[in-house]
């Protein structure tokens, strides 16, 4: 079946932006570090310090502080109180694309408390600034006499002052006061400015409970109901329930943590009397004390002392040995450790570094503008959006600065991320900043999500990308970003190499970890991750990381289960045609084709030995054919794809509501939820098969080149190689190979497969 068309509003539209990277000519060049974003010219004003200035009070002492002036635009410090050599060190920008003065004026005042009084001003020709372009080195700055108001020079008073022309390539761009943000107060300035931020390091922490010795219960005499609880900060497992004073377990308990370690680990052992708990011992483990463990080795078991507290003269707490307890504990860095969907993940190392391999390339994001945002907001009577970007790949984050007032901003930003493997993915989501007058919330926008594997190197990809989100009326369009992409490698050999390698680092497969292990360590991860980057300055709100790590994205919906089954109907619709297509050969629909299907039916009835050389031959042409209609553009949210333009209103109903279900009676609720729960589970089953499906498209469809072009140089020389090579002797190894004794097969993936899942599927273009 077709599929029909994707409306224009929200199609992927190619942009032809004035960058340096695409080759465009016209207007002076950034710096090679910025060469994906359009050039934007700015006045930059550093205002360092001052000496000898008069004071001005009754008391002869003075509180200075400097504004800065630019046409319209007015640019001031903080003030000092009693201070005459002020140090002040702040940078002022003004974008020249909205200046019409053609003096720049420096003056520095005095704080009062009616009316501030003149110390003395400095006036610049804005024909005669320097520019400065980097790599040159910052200018330096110079001291300046400071002049009364008639422009003679006053008896005491510098200033010293850097003022230069330049670009957002400037070092002194991301801390600047900028004129667009002119409204902000000093305290929301922090607020709006751009910053990279580095995500945790997260570590796996695993705890064999093996048994515990000589427990004493609290009744003497009565045989304990023994549970031991492992808590590490707001996460807490417990053991099956043993009776026994001397109990074995030998249970594996897995938790996530983040460096630096903050929480210690605590181990309880308790005592299930009746309807009641008592703790029979605790052990307090400190997480830099656990041994850590990178590949398959064993870590050693160790005995540890349990002590309990027990009330003494004067209720007075006292420790005291209890017993002992076995534990294995070690911190796992040979794991990725999941903070987002494997599907499309974007960073697929281990945590620890000493496994980590050698970058395959650079991944470079220019952030250039977006058009046509929903405002988000009401100011002045009127609708407004302050919008910024984030964008994360690996542990690293970006954010933009924050455009004010604007529904049609100007970034032009671009970031830089090493690559270590082309089967990831970035994304990129727009915010409306919900900070800058109170405690508000960071309001979702839209985000994006490009696969490196489907991208040529080398070549800068610029786009309009659609900016959609499913709301309870229906899916929206609030916007669109420009954006360009550019992928460049330094080493093919390695890059083609990663294709034969595991996709996930060697221990997930030597001690892989259960589906259920896997959601509760995904979701402690981004509760992490969420924590420490909301302590950072400006912090990345919890709802802005909890957006750009797709949290929520398992649970149950009609639309997204009918979007998988589709998924797989499209897959098996090749199937189907084939079927068709043989069923008309066998009624003589087209006889001349029929004819050549008996004489191909007999040539490889006698002769066996061409029928595999025969079909991979065949594959190697049908790919070169299909080489001509490969995707021009990265892949983009499809709404066809994710059943968001044909949900109904009840359905949308459905999947907006809380969970727990917020409708009916208890028992509905109830029973609401498990089907929720159970239909999540099948949906996740569905949406992999219909992956693994389309994972078999792609071998020919050309949306990851390279692989594509592996497997078609693979076929061919496969068809070479069956050409010369006795149909006999291949069967007979292949035969042999499938059915080898134990002894030869190991537990790691072997190279077929690994290639196999590094293949794009259709996940994330889903919204």
């Amino acid at each position: 079946m077709q599929r029909p068309p994707v409306p224009d509003e929200f199609a992927l539209k190619e942009t032809s932006p004035k960058i340096a990277g695409a080759g465009i000519t016209g207007g002076d060049k950034l710096t090679c570090a910025y060469d994906l974003v359009e050039q934007m010219d700015y006045l930059y004003v550093r205002v360092v310090k001052a000496k000898d200035l008069p004071g001005k009070d009754v008391t002869g002492g003075c509180d200075p502080y400097v504004e800065v002036k630019l046409g319209n635009y007015k640019g001031v410090t903080r003030h000092f109180e009693k201070k005459s050599n002020p140090q002040w060190n702040h940078v002022f920008a003004f974008s020249q694309d909205r200046l019409q003065a053609s003096f720049l004026e420096v003056v520095v005042k005095d704080k009062d408390v009616v009316i501030d009084d003149f110390i003395g001003r400095i006036q610049f020709d804005l024909s005669e600034v320097p520019k400065r372009v980097p790599p040159d080195s910052p200018l330096a700055p110079q001291w300046y006499r400071l002049e009364d108001r008639r422009g003679d020079k006053i008896k005491h008073g510098e200033i010293m002052l850097a003022v230069w022309k330049g670009t957002q390539a400037d070092e002194a761009f991301p801390d600047a006061w900028h004129s667009d943000a002119a409204t902000v107060s000093q305290e929301g300035v922090a607020n709006i400015r751009g910053k990279v931020y580095l995500a945790p390091k997260l570590w796996y922490v695993r705890v064999n409970v093996i048994e515990c010795q000589d427990l004493l219960p609290s009744e003497k005499g009565r045989i304990p109901d023994v549970v031991v609880r492992v808590a590490l900060g707001n996460q807490a497992l417990r053991t099956k329930v043993l009776k026994g004073i001397n109990p074995m377990w030998n249970e594996d308990l897995v938790f996530v943590t983040a460096e630096p370690f903050e929480e210690p680990l605590v181990i309880f052992v308790e005592d299930r009397v009746g309807s009641s708990i008592e703790v029979m011992g605790k052990c307090v483990i400190p997480l830099p004390t656990i041994p850590r463990r990178f590949d398959n080795k064993a870590v050693p078991a160790r005995w540890h002392n349990l002590e309990k507290h027990i009330m003494a003269e004067g209720e007075k707490k006292e420790l005291k040995f209890a017993s002992k307890i076995h534990l294995r504990l070690c911190l796992e860095g040979g794991y990725h450790v999941l903070d987002e969907s494997t599907h499309y993940s974007s960073d697929l190392r281990p945590t620890s570094k000493q496994l980590w391999k050698s970058s395959i390339g650079l991944l470079e994001l220019g952030i250039i503008s977006s058009t046509g945002l929903s405002p988000m907001k009401t100011r002045d009577g009127m609708g407004t959006t302050d919008a910024f970007c984030v964008a994360k790949y690996g542990t690293k984050w970006v954010r933009t600065r924050t455009i004010i007032g604007s529904t049609a901003p100007k970034w032009n930003e671009q970031y830089t991320w090493e690559v270590f493997d082309p089967c990831t993915v970035i994304t990129i989501g727009v915010f409306d900043n919900g900070h800058l007058h109170g405690g508000g919330k960071d309001s979702r926008i839209g985000k994006v999500r490009i696969r490196l594997s489907t991208l040529d190197t080398d070549r800068v990809y610029t786009h309009w990308y659609p900016l959609l989100v499913l709301q309870p009326s229906g899916v929206k369009k609030t916007g669109a970003v420009q954006l360009a992409v550019r992928f460049s490698c330094t080493s093919w050999i390695n890059m083609l190499h990663k294709y034969t390698q595991p996709l996930l680092p060697k221990m997930h497969y030597a001690h892989p970890l259960s589906i259920i292990q896997l959601d509760i360590l995904r979701h402690q991860a981004t509760q992490l991750v969420s924590m420490r980057l909301s302590r950072a300055e400006p912090p990345l709100k919890k709802e802005v990381v909890e957006y750009m790590l797709d949290v929520g994205l398992h649970i149950w919906s009609v639309r997204k289960s009918k979007a998988n089954f589709c998924r797989i109907m499209n897959v098996l619709s090749g199937f189907i045609a084939i079927g068709r297509w043989f069923d008309q050969i066998c009624h003589w629909k087209n006889p001349f084709t029929t004819i050549l299907i008996h004489v191909l039916f007999v040539i490889l009835i006698l002769y066996p030995e061409l029928i595999l050389p025969t079909i991979f031959l065949y594959l190697f042409f049908i790919g070169i054919w299909r080489a001509r209609w490969k995707p021009r553009h990265p892949p983009h949210m499809d709404v066809h794809l994710s059943q968001a333009d044909a949900i109904g209103s009840d359905e949308l109903d459905e999947e907006f509501d809380t969970f727990p279900t917020s409708k009916g009676s208890d028992t509905v609720r109830m029973r609401y939820d498990r089907l929720r729960s159970i239909a999540g589970r099948i949906q996740t089953v569905v949406g992999d098969m219909a992956t693994q499906g389309e994972r078999f498209q792609s071998l020919l469809n050309w949306r990851d080149p390279r692989a594509s072009g592996l497997f078609v140089i693979f076929c061919l020389v496969i068809a070479i190689v069956l050409y010369v090579t006795p149909f006999q002797v291949v069967a007979l190894l292949g035969g042999f190979y499938v059915l080898r004794h134990p002894r030869f097969r190991h537990k790691m993936p072997s190279l077929p497969l690994n290639f196999f899942r590094r293949l794009p599927a259709r996940t994330d273009c889903m919204l």
